[in-house]
C-alpha cells in the first residue's frame, strides 16, 4: 500500500539582533518554537558573546542555525543600500559566514545555511552585482550551503547557476507588492501585525504557494521556508501561532538545512 509523502515546512526568525546590554529579540523564546535560526552576525547587529549564546540554545535544542548576512551597517540595523563594491561586499560576507561558523562549531553545531538581512535582501532581488557577490562568498567559503531568499530574485537564479542550492521564503508578517517584492518599510501595508491574519497567510503559503498582496493580487509563489520577524512585536505570540497553524494544516515542521 502506497504512502502519501510527508509535507513538510520549515519556519525561520531572525535571531541574536542585540548588541553589548541592548536585546532586541527574544532569542530563547523563539528558539523554542522556529526549526531555523537566522543569527545577526556583527555587521547589522550581533556581537561575539550574543553569536555564541545564540548557536549554544540552539544546538541544545536542535534548531539549525544560518547566517543572517548584511550590510556593514551597525548604526542603520542593516536598512540602508550601501553602494558597495561588489568584491569588498564578497569579503565582508565571507567574514560574516566564518565567524558565525566558528561559534556554533564551538557551541556543538555549525552554520548549514546563509540568508541576507535588510537592505541586502532587498537589493539582491534585483542586483545583480550584490547578489553575485554574496553567491561568491558562499562559494568561496562552503558551496553545499543553501541560499534562503525572496522567490525570483537575482540571489536565488545565481546561486542556482553556480550550482548551489537555492531555497524560496515567504514572509508571513510582512505585505507584497503585485511584483512579488515586500512592501518597502515606510509605506503603508508593509507589516502585518494580526497573529491570526499572519498564521492564515502562512498556512496559505506553505500549504498553497498563495501569497496575496496588498492590493489583492494572489501570487504563486511556492515556499519551502515561513519567516516571522523576530523584532516584530509580539513575536514570540505569532511564532507560536504561526506554528500551530502550520501543523494544523498536516504540515510537519522541519528545518529545510542541516
Amino acid at each position: 500500500m502506497s504512502t502519501s509523502p510527508e509535507r513538510r515546512m520549515d519556519l525561520n526568525a531572525d535571531l541574536g539582533e542585540g548588541f553589548g546590554v541592548w536585546r532586541l529579540t527574544d532569542d530563547d523564546a523563539l528558539i523554542d518554537v522556529v526549526t531555523s535560526a537566522n543569527v545577526a552576525c556583527g555587521f547589522h547587529a550581533g556581537d561575539p558573546a550574543t553569536m555564541r549564546r545564540v548557536c549554544a540554545r540552539a544546538a541544545a535544542r536542535g534548531v539549525t542555525v544560518g547566517a543572517q548576512v548584511s550590510y556593514r551597517d551597525l548604526a542603520g540595523f542593516g536598512r540602508r543600500f550601501l553602494d558597495v563594491d561588489p568584491a569588498e561586499l564578497t569579503d565582508d560576507v565571507l567574514y560574516q559566514l566564518a565567524a558565525l561558523d566558528g561559534m556554533a562549531r564551538v557551541a556543538g553545531t555549525r552554520v548549514s545555511y546563509v540568508k541576507p538581512h535588510g537592505a541586502l535582501y532587498n537589493a539582491v532581488v534585483a542586483h545583480e552585482g550584490h547578489a553575485q557577490a554574496v553567491v561568491d562568498a558562499v562559494l568561496a567559503y562552503d558551496r553545499r550551503l543553501p541560499v534562503l531568499g525572496l522567490p525570483g530574485s537575482a540571489l536565488l537564479r545565481e546561486a542556482e547557476a553556480a550550482g548551489m542550492r537555492p531555497v524560496a521564503e515567504g514572509f508571513a508578517d510582512r505585505g507584497y507588492t503585485a511584483a512579488g517584492t515586500l512592501v518597502p518599510r515606510n509605506r503603508p501595508g508593509a507589516l502585518v501585525d494580526d497573529p491570526a491574519e499572519i498564521a492564515e497567510r502562512s498556512v496559505r503559503m506553505a500549504a498553497d504557494g498563495i501569497v496575496v498582496a496588498v492590493d489583492g493580487t494572489r501570487l504563486l509563489m511556492p515556499v519551502q521556508s515561513v519567516c516571522v520577524h523576530g523584532d516584530t512585536p509580539g513575536a514570540v505570540d505569532i511564532a507560536r501561532a504561526v506554528r500551530t497553524a502550520l501543523a494544523d494544516a498536516g504540515l510537519a515542521l522541519r528545518p529545510f538545512a542541516g
